[in-house]
């Protein structure tokens, strides 16, 4: 008891520290119940399990809002008791994915820039209470945050009640790492004054006032991060090809040596595609981003990087032991911000961010599915990569050219469902090769995208498609043949593969 003394400053609340149990007590059927967390970082996980295991005696349901993904403590335990009624604004557990497709759960998939600005206007209805990751409590009641920032400090501000859980397992050390600025909403909003990724703003703590926290609760359960596989030969060619394209931009006076602020996607192309940053020549690199992984560390580690700002630290389990290990050393690069500052498209725009993001599949005129397997089941969302996307100086997007062995191509003549169209779309990178879609119109954007980033196997019936959807419109705009637009997905569900026979 001593720790969590320590860390609750204020002497007053001291008072209101409790179990889990006794806070989770205080949920009740059909609340919004706002938390931290984005990725598997920051989000609470003692009240959680305690409100599952309520919830397994007595069944009820709550709507969930966080910043994106959480850890298996809060997403898959409440999905697992069916918990969940409507959930928001991003997600990636398998059983909540599942309860999701088969219309248990109501899902918002939200650009996540705008999550925030949408509770605090009331569009999805009042945040009843907001259930806070902290590492400390100030003498005045502030929260100083853990590894993430999300929308927890937009959710401390609207709540009608707030419950803190302090995890001792997260060092006071990461005091001072985050940067928290919330705008006003229009028509009051001002300019956000970030002219340069290092630009700090607000304050290094949530913003509230003692007698809006109900409950303290201790926590010392760790972040739940997920290892990241080995980087295979495909992940291997997308980011040499990469860097290729990118030395090409820097000598032709399009971009500074140090190139513009990068911002990657979560995963394990994207940390890829990172980590080959550190092989190169390039130095004095900054990221503006929502995900710092392990790439972001090796760039550290090898003198390259000037700062990552993002809106969470996730790394896989060795890539946290590391910065536990050195959090004095990696403080001084890492900057956390809430996520509608982070994926802010005024921010993303005036900063000329390089947006590298990652697919599902793409069409043969560049337009991007991010979420839907064949245009129905929802995989997990489109997080934020459409506020990259529309935004950034330029737009690149990474798939492996196939899937499950061959017998998914991941060009199709066009997308079972679309994210970002081809009008936001500029490079696309697959282990075949590279498509430049700028200044291409979209009969070219085709060839382009068929000849260079198609399986070969799949190159073929492709350019057949392109070729007779041509000839049949008489050369319209973008050709299609309409019956046979979704014809690789069709044979899909009909026979588990998109190869003719």
């Amino acid at each position: 008891m001593i720790d969590i003394l320590d860390r609750v400053r204020n002497k007053e609340l001291q008072s209101k520290i409790v179990t889990a149990e006794e806070a989770a007590a205080f949920f009740k059927e059909g609340m919004n119940v706002a938390t931290s967390g984005f990725t598997a970082s920051a989000y609470p996980k003692a009240i959680p399990l305690a409100l599952a295991e309520r919830m397994k005696k007595e069944p009820f349901t709550i709507n969930l809002w966080t910043g994106a993904s959480t850890g298996p403590e809060l997403d898959e335990a409440l999905a697992k008791v069916h918990g969940i009624k409507k959930r928001l604004p991003y997600q990636t557990d398998k059983d909540l994915r599942n309860e999701i497709n088969d219309g248990s759960v109501d899902y918002l998939d939200l650009h996540l820039s705008e999550s925030a600005q949408l509770s605090r206007c009331g569009y999805l209805g009042k945040v009843d209470v907001a259930v806070v990751e902290a590492c400390a409590i100030t003498e005045e009641g502030n929260i100083i945050p853990t590894t993430s920032l999300g929308n927890a400090a937009s959710y401390v501000q609207s709540a009608d009640t707030v419950i803190v859980e302090v995890n001792t397992s997260q060092p006071l050390e990461l005091e001072g790492m985050h940067d928290v600025y919330i705008p006003m909403d229009p028509p009051n909003r001002l300019p956000i004054p970030i002219v340069k990724a290092t630009d700090r703003v607000g304050t290094p703590y949530i913003p509230c006032t003692p007698d809006k926290i109900k409950y303290i609760v201790p926590c010392d359960i760790p972040d739940h991060t997920r290892p990241l596989k080995a980087i295979d030969e495909d992940s291997r060619k997308m980011s040499q090809f990469t860097l290729d394209f990118l030395k090409k931009e820097v000598e032709a006076g399009r971009m500074p040596k140090n190139l513009l602020p990068l911002q990657s996607g979560v995963g394990n192309v994207a940390n890829a595609v990172m980590a080959g940053f550190v092989d190169s020549d390039l130095k004095d690199l900054t990221v503006y981003t929502e995900v710092i992984q392990d790439g972001m560390l090796d760039l550290i580690d090898a003198g390259k990087l000037l700062i990552a700002s993002g809106t969470a630290f996730s790394p896989s389990p060795e890539g946290m032991a590391r910065f536990y290990k050195d959090v004095a050393k990696y403080k001084k690069y890492l900057l956390l911000r809430p996520e509608e500052i982070s994926n802010s498209p005024e921010v993303v725009h005036r900063l000329g961010v390089i947006a590298m993001n990652t697919a599902i599949e793409v069409d043969i005129y560049g337009n991007v599915n991010s979420t839907h397997i064949t245009g129905t089941k929802m995989m997990n969302g489109i997080g934020g990569s459409g506020d990259f996307a529309r935004n950034a100086y330029l737009t690149i997007f990474y798939t492996p050219s196939i899937a499950k062995g061959g017998k998914i191509s991941a060009v199709v003549p066009m997308c079972s469902h679309i994210d970002h169209t081809e009008h936001d779309v500029d490079i696309i990178i697959t282990e075949q090769g590279i498509a430049d879609l700028r200044g291409k119109a979209p009969r070219e954007r085709a060839l382009e995208i068929i000849n260079n980033c198609a399986h070969p196997d799949y190159r073929p019936i492709l350019l057949d498609y392109f070729e007779r959807a041509t000839e049949a419109t008489h050369h319209a705009n973008t050709p299609h043949i309409l019956e046979e637009a979704l014809s690789f997905h069709e044979r899909f569900v009909a026979n588990g593969s998109m190869m003719k026979d």
